[in-house]
Protein backbone atom coordinates (compact mmCIF):
# COMPACT_ATOMS: atom_id res chain seq x y z
CA UNK A 1 0.00 0.00 0.00
CA UNK A 2 1.23 3.48 -0.81
CA UNK A 3 0.68 6.94 0.55
CA UNK A 4 -1.42 9.67 -1.05
CA UNK A 5 -0.16 11.50 -4.05
CA UNK A 6 -0.66 15.21 -4.36
CA UNK A 7 -2.07 16.95 -7.43
CA UNK A 8 0.51 17.33 -10.16
CA UNK A 9 -0.47 20.42 -12.10
CA UNK A 10 2.49 21.73 -14.13
CA UNK A 11 2.45 25.50 -14.14
CA UNK A 12 5.92 26.93 -13.63
CA UNK A 13 6.45 30.31 -15.21
CA UNK A 14 9.45 31.33 -17.27
CA UNK A 15 11.36 30.43 -20.43
CA UNK A 16 11.64 26.88 -21.71
CA UNK A 17 15.44 26.76 -21.50
CA UNK A 18 18.03 27.63 -18.91
CA UNK A 19 20.85 30.01 -19.62
CA UNK A 20 23.82 28.00 -20.80
CA UNK A 21 21.95 24.71 -21.14
CA UNK A 22 20.63 25.05 -24.70
CA UNK A 23 22.44 24.72 -28.01
CA UNK A 24 22.16 26.03 -31.53
CA UNK A 25 20.00 23.03 -32.42
CA UNK A 26 17.48 23.51 -29.62
CA UNK A 27 17.09 23.30 -25.85
CA UNK A 28 19.00 20.80 -23.80
CA UNK A 29 16.94 17.95 -22.37
CA UNK A 30 15.54 18.82 -18.96
CA UNK A 31 16.33 17.16 -15.65
CA UNK A 32 13.96 14.71 -13.98
CA UNK A 33 13.30 15.11 -10.25
CA UNK A 34 11.29 12.86 -7.94
CA UNK A 35 9.70 14.04 -4.70
CA UNK A 36 8.25 11.39 -2.39
CA UNK A 37 6.87 11.60 1.15
CA UNK A 38 4.35 9.95 3.43
CA UNK A 39 0.75 11.09 3.12
CA UNK A 40 0.37 14.37 5.01
CA UNK A 41 4.05 15.36 4.93
CA UNK A 42 3.30 18.31 2.64
CA UNK A 43 5.02 17.19 -0.56
CA UNK A 44 2.40 18.69 -2.87
CA UNK A 45 2.53 22.14 -1.32
CA UNK A 46 6.32 22.08 -1.40
CA UNK A 47 6.46 20.93 -5.02
CA UNK A 48 3.99 23.57 -6.16
CA UNK A 49 5.96 26.34 -4.46
CA UNK A 50 9.21 24.94 -5.83
CA UNK A 51 7.88 25.01 -9.39
CA UNK A 52 6.67 28.60 -9.03
CA UNK A 53 10.02 29.78 -7.66
CA UNK A 54 12.34 27.79 -9.95
CA UNK A 55 11.35 28.06 -13.63
CA UNK A 56 11.49 26.32 -16.03
CA UNK A 57 10.56 23.59 -13.56
CA UNK A 58 7.18 21.96 -14.11
CA UNK A 59 5.08 19.45 -12.20
CA UNK A 60 4.03 16.35 -14.06
CA UNK A 61 0.23 16.05 -14.13
CA UNK A 62 -0.87 12.59 -13.02
CA UNK A 63 -3.75 10.53 -14.36
CA UNK A 64 -6.16 9.16 -11.80
CA UNK A 65 -9.22 6.96 -11.72
CA UNK A 66 -10.75 8.71 -8.72
CA UNK A 67 -13.52 11.30 -9.11
CA UNK A 68 -12.58 14.97 -8.94
CA UNK A 69 -13.00 16.58 -5.52
CA UNK A 70 -14.76 19.93 -5.13
CA UNK A 71 -12.64 22.65 -6.70
CA UNK A 72 -10.46 20.29 -8.72
CA UNK A 73 -10.28 20.83 -12.49
CA UNK A 74 -9.67 18.14 -15.08
CA UNK A 75 -6.45 18.84 -16.97
CA UNK A 76 -5.21 21.18 -14.25
CA UNK A 77 -5.09 19.27 -10.98
CA UNK A 78 -5.18 15.81 -12.55
CA UNK A 79 -6.21 14.10 -15.74
CA UNK A 80 -9.36 12.38 -14.50
CA UNK A 81 -10.24 9.19 -16.37
CA UNK A 82 -12.47 6.21 -15.72
CA UNK A 83 -10.99 3.15 -14.07
CA UNK A 84 -11.54 1.24 -17.31
CA UNK A 85 -9.63 3.86 -19.33
CA UNK A 86 -6.81 3.90 -16.79
CA UNK A 87 -6.48 0.13 -16.82
CA UNK A 88 -6.42 0.15 -20.63
CA UNK A 89 -3.63 2.75 -20.62
CA UNK A 90 -1.67 0.68 -18.10
CA UNK A 91 -2.13 -2.49 -20.19
CA UNK A 92 -0.84 -0.58 -23.24
CA UNK A 93 2.31 0.42 -21.37
CA UNK A 94 1.57 4.13 -21.48
CA UNK A 95 2.60 4.85 -17.91
CA UNK A 96 6.09 5.61 -16.72
CA UNK A 97 4.81 4.36 -13.37
CA UNK A 98 1.45 3.77 -11.79
CA UNK A 99 0.11 2.55 -8.46
CA UNK A 100 -3.01 1.74 -6.50
CA UNK A 101 -3.14 4.36 -3.75
CA UNK A 102 -5.76 3.61 -1.10
CA UNK A 103 -8.07 2.09 -3.70
CA UNK A 104 -7.59 4.70 -6.45
CA UNK A 105 -5.25 4.38 -9.43
CA UNK A 106 -2.65 7.08 -10.12
CA UNK A 107 -0.08 7.14 -12.90
CA UNK A 108 2.47 9.23 -14.78
CA UNK A 109 2.12 9.05 -18.56
CA UNK A 110 5.54 8.51 -20.12
CA UNK A 111 4.83 10.53 -23.28
CA UNK A 112 3.77 13.60 -21.28
CA UNK A 113 6.91 13.55 -19.16
CA UNK A 114 9.18 13.00 -22.15
CA UNK A 115 7.60 15.89 -24.07
CA UNK A 116 8.35 18.30 -21.22
CA UNK A 117 11.93 17.06 -20.88
CA UNK A 118 12.54 17.30 -24.62
CA UNK A 119 11.25 20.89 -24.56
CA UNK A 120 14.02 21.73 -22.11
CA UNK A 121 11.89 21.87 -18.98
CA UNK A 122 12.97 20.27 -15.74
CA UNK A 123 10.18 18.01 -14.47
CA UNK A 124 9.12 17.05 -10.94
CA UNK A 125 7.25 13.81 -10.35
CA UNK A 126 5.36 13.95 -7.06
CA UNK A 127 4.99 10.22 -6.55
CA UNK A 128 4.99 7.65 -3.77
CA UNK A 129 7.78 5.29 -2.81
CA UNK A 130 6.68 2.42 -5.03
CA UNK A 131 6.26 4.79 -7.99
CA UNK A 132 9.77 6.12 -7.47
CA UNK A 133 11.11 2.58 -7.47
CA UNK A 134 9.42 1.86 -10.79
CA UNK A 135 10.91 4.98 -12.38
CA UNK A 136 14.41 4.04 -11.18
CA UNK A 137 13.94 0.48 -12.43
CA UNK A 138 13.57 1.93 -15.92
CA UNK A 139 17.12 3.21 -15.68
CA UNK A 140 16.19 6.86 -16.06
CA UNK A 141 18.58 9.54 -14.85
CA UNK A 142 16.78 11.10 -11.89
CA UNK A 143 17.40 13.15 -8.78
CA UNK A 144 15.23 11.69 -6.01
CA UNK A 145 14.26 13.67 -2.90
CA UNK A 146 12.50 12.27 0.15
CA UNK A 147 10.47 14.74 2.24
CA UNK A 148 10.11 13.83 5.90
CA UNK A 149 7.80 15.28 8.54
CA UNK A 150 9.65 16.57 11.61
CA UNK A 151 8.09 13.85 13.79
CA UNK A 152 5.42 11.18 13.87
CA UNK A 153 3.29 13.42 16.09
CA UNK A 154 3.51 16.28 13.58
CA UNK A 155 2.41 14.00 10.76
CA UNK A 156 -0.53 12.67 12.75
CA UNK A 157 -1.59 16.23 13.59
CA UNK A 158 -1.48 17.22 9.90
CA UNK A 159 -3.50 14.19 8.84
CA UNK A 160 -6.18 14.82 11.44
CA UNK A 161 -6.30 18.52 10.72
CA UNK A 162 -6.65 18.33 6.95
CA UNK A 163 -8.88 15.30 6.48
CA UNK A 164 -12.41 14.10 7.07
CA UNK A 165 -11.22 10.51 6.88
CA UNK A 166 -12.45 7.96 9.37
CA UNK A 167 -10.25 6.95 12.26
CA UNK A 168 -9.58 3.65 10.52
CA UNK A 169 -8.41 5.45 7.38
CA UNK A 170 -6.14 7.75 9.37
CA UNK A 171 -4.61 4.81 11.17
CA UNK A 172 -4.02 3.08 7.84
CA UNK A 173 -2.21 6.15 6.50
CA UNK A 174 -0.09 6.34 9.63
CA UNK A 175 0.85 2.66 9.33
CA UNK A 176 1.90 3.18 5.71
CA UNK A 177 3.92 6.22 6.82
CA UNK A 178 5.77 4.07 9.36
CA UNK A 179 6.79 1.76 6.51
CA UNK A 180 7.65 4.51 4.02
CA UNK A 181 9.91 6.70 6.17
CA UNK A 182 12.48 3.90 6.29
CA UNK A 183 12.76 4.20 2.49
CA UNK A 184 14.65 7.49 2.73
CA UNK A 185 17.91 5.57 2.16
CA UNK A 186 16.82 4.92 -1.44
CA UNK A 187 16.88 8.64 -2.26
CA UNK A 188 19.62 11.10 -3.17
CA UNK A 189 18.49 13.87 -0.82
CA UNK A 190 16.36 14.19 2.32
CA UNK A 191 14.45 17.36 3.23
CA UNK A 192 12.65 17.73 6.56
CA UNK A 193 9.46 19.78 6.21
CA UNK A 194 9.58 21.55 9.56
CA UNK A 195 8.80 24.91 7.95
CA UNK A 196 7.34 25.31 4.46
CA UNK A 197 9.44 28.30 3.36
CA UNK A 198 12.66 26.76 4.65
CA UNK A 199 11.85 23.37 3.09
CA UNK A 200 11.10 24.97 -0.30
CA UNK A 201 14.43 26.80 -0.14
CA UNK A 202 16.20 23.50 0.57
CA UNK A 203 14.48 21.90 -2.40
CA UNK A 204 15.36 24.87 -4.57
CA UNK A 205 19.02 24.62 -3.60
CA UNK A 206 19.01 20.99 -4.72
CA UNK A 207 17.53 21.87 -8.11
CA UNK A 208 20.01 24.70 -8.67
CA UNK A 209 22.93 22.48 -7.69
CA UNK A 210 21.81 19.75 -10.09
CA UNK A 211 21.55 22.31 -12.88
CA UNK A 212 25.18 23.29 -12.25
CA UNK A 213 26.54 19.72 -12.39
CA UNK A 214 28.98 18.88 -15.17
CA UNK A 215 26.45 16.60 -16.86
CA UNK A 216 24.12 19.60 -17.20
CA UNK A 217 26.65 22.30 -18.03
CA UNK A 218 29.13 20.40 -20.20
CA UNK A 219 27.85 21.83 -23.50
CA UNK A 220 27.89 25.42 -22.23
CA UNK A 221 31.34 24.99 -20.67
CA UNK A 222 32.80 23.44 -23.83
CA UNK A 223 31.38 26.30 -25.88
CA UNK A 224 33.12 28.82 -23.63
CA UNK A 225 36.36 26.83 -23.71
CA UNK A 226 36.38 27.05 -27.52
CA UNK A 227 36.24 30.83 -27.24
CA UNK A 228 39.59 30.69 -25.45
CA UNK A 229 41.25 28.65 -28.20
Amino acid sequence: MSSDRGPSAGAARGPSTRAGRGSSTGPARGLLFIISAPSGAGKTTLAEQLALQTPPLKLSRSYTSRPARPGEIDGVDYNFVSRERFEAMAAAGEFLEWADVFGNLYGTRAADTNALLEAGCDVVLVIDVQGARKVRQRGLDTTAIFVMPPSFEALEHRLRGRSKDSEAAIQRRLQVAREEVASFVEYDFVVVNDDVSAAVERLRSIVLAERARLRSMRHAAETIVRMFS
